[in-house]
Parts: structure tokens; C-alpha cells; sequence
């Protein structure tokens, strides 16, 4: 596994700097999220990091995630980061069972919810963003409407409370501010 060539692998399928952004979010909360379950960081991580690569290039939300998994299968990860990456679109592919698979689905969803909230900051910065604030902006359903609660209620299936996983997510993202801009 390596984390510079699923950078190359990014680049070269992802444009839009919003989703770049994303992808890192994502990476970054799952790596804090494994060393939480005791799991492999590194393996966590590139799913994060690989996980929407395909979001720009499918014409069909239908076919998100299926064709994700098999450029990264193509290019040589492996069947545990494809097959999460395949079930994160549990819409139209079976649902995310193992905790890879639901850290995935759990991470994707909470990374647009914290951001949201930093951009609700005066200053627009994650530092300023408290587990206080990102429980009530996970209350009030208008709020970042594009991250689904129910997914982010998934890391429960994973013994994560709630609260933890928005101290976990927030940390881990605060880790990386300077690289996502806020």
C-alpha cells in the first residue's frame, strides 16, 4: 500500500479542488478513526483517500463506487479497499458490513457536516469549531443537508459513540486544516 501512488491515482481522476479537499477530510478521519479501533491507519486511510475517485468521470450515480473499486483494483490495492469503497454506494450495492467498510460510509458523510461548520465560523476556521457545535448542527437536519445522519449514526455499528466519532472526526481534521484552507 502506498499512499503516494493513490495520490498519482487521484490526481489523475480528480479535478474539482472541492473534492480533492474531500478526499483528503475523509483520509484523515479515517486514519484517526482506525488508530481509535486499533486497526490499520494506513489501509483506513487510502480507502479514504481513494474512495470518490471515480465521482467526476460516472455519468450515473448508480455506477459511484462500483467504478472507484475497479481502477483500484486495476491499479493494485487491494480487494478490502475496493470492496469498501464499492459498498460506500450501499444504494445500489450491497451494505457496508465489516468496519472498514462502515468507518467508510460513516467518515464520507461527517467530513462535509464539520466543514460546513467551519465555514459557519466567524473566522471560517476549524479551530474554532467545538463537539458542542457539530452536535447541533447534527440536529438540525437543514443544516449541511448533503450529510446523511443516518450514515454518520452507522459508526455506532462499530461500538464508536456518537459524540466520540464527532471528537475523533473534528480532531483529525483539525490536523489537516492547513491543507484543507480553514
Amino acid at each position: 500500500m502506498d499512499r503516494e501512488k493513490a495520490l498519482e491515482l487521484v490526481e489523475k481522476h480528480v479535478r474539482d479542488k472541492k473534492l480533492f479537499k474531500h478526499l483528503l477530510a475523509t483520509e484523515a478521519i479515517m486514519r484517526k478513526l482506525a488508530e481509535h479501533l486499533n486497526e490499520n491507519p494506513e489501509l483506513w486511510g487510502l480507502t479514504g483517500l481513494l474512495h470518490d475517485i471515480d465521482y467526476e468521470e460516472v455519468e450515473e450515480i448508480k455506477d459511484h463506487g462500483r467504478a472507484a473499486a475497479e481502477i483500484v483494483e486495476k491499479e493494485g490495492f487491494s480487494s478490502e479497499i475496493a470492496e469498501a469503497i464499492r459498498r460506500h454506494n450501499y444504494l445500489v450495492s450491497p451494505p457496508p458490513e465489516t468496519p472498514l467498510q462502515i468507518g467508510l460510509v460513516a467518515s464520507d458523510a461527517i467530513s462535509g457536516l464539520i466543514i460546513a461548520a467551519a465555514l459557519m465560523m466567524p473566522d471560517k476556521r476549524l479551530k474554532s469549531v467545538k463537539i458542542k457545535t457539530i452536535k447541533k448542527k447534527f440536529k438540525d437536519k437543514s443544516f449541511a443537508r448533503g450529510s446523511n445522519r443516518e450514515e454518520i449514526k452507522m459508526i455506532e455499528k462499530v461500538n464508536v459513540p456518537l459524540e466520540e466519532f464527532f471528537g475523533i472526526s473534528l480532531r483529525a481534521l483539525q490536523g489537516i486544516s492547513d491543507q484543507l484552507g480553514f
